[in-house]
């Protein structure tokens, strides 16, 4: 792959979890949770993107939610569980994407919030019109994710040089 191509980093958080009397980071999926996985997953199968990689927070949440969402895509990408993104500041997070190595196109991230909505704001240096205001209307809800496009090595992934070019949360 030439550095000059697009390519995609999918920033997902993970869907809605259970309150029980577990450690943050053992949390389980909640009965909704599980059903916007799955949607989720559907929605990016739908994309058409055909995903390289995946990178997943080691939390039990995100792992199950990846699980969910991964059933409906045509081909399953590699899955790298990465204990840095469990509670990751964008900088540790842009850490872990400049790792990518440059063979991969597409990537997503199934991580938490404040980080994936942050993250979000801070790669994308510009935004269709109607991306932005529908995010901005909707936040980054469990279970949303949101498609961003750059052109170049992934280790040159830094603040303000991608595109957000889509955006899908579940209903309440």
């Amino acid at each position: 792959m030439s550095v000059a191509e697009p390519r995609r980093i999918v920033l997902f958080r993970h869907a809605k979890a259970d309150w029980p009397q577990v450690s943050d980071h053992e949390r389980p999926l909640a009965d909704r949770g599980r059903m916007d996985a799955a949607e989720a997953g559907r929605r990016l199968a739908d994309t058409g993107v055909p995903f390289d990689q995946a990178l997943c927070s080691t939390a039990v949440r995100t792992r199950e939610t990846w699980k969910l969402a991964v059933q409906e895509f045509p081909h399953r990408p590699k899955t790298v569980y990465e204990e840095r993104i469990y509670e990751a500041s964008p900088g540790e997070l842009i850490a872990v994407l400049n790792e990518t190595p440059d063979d991969l196109s597409n990537v997503l991230m199934i991580g938490h919030n404040p980080g994936m909505e942050a993250l979000t704001e801070i790669l994308a240096g510009s935004a269709e019109d109607a991306v932005r205001e529908r995010i901005d209307r909707r936040g980054f809800p469990t279970a949303a994710f949101a498609v961003l496009t750059f052109t170049g090595s992934w280790k040159d992934v830094e603040p303000g040089t991608a595109t957000l070019v889509d955006y899908w949360a579940p209903t309440d």
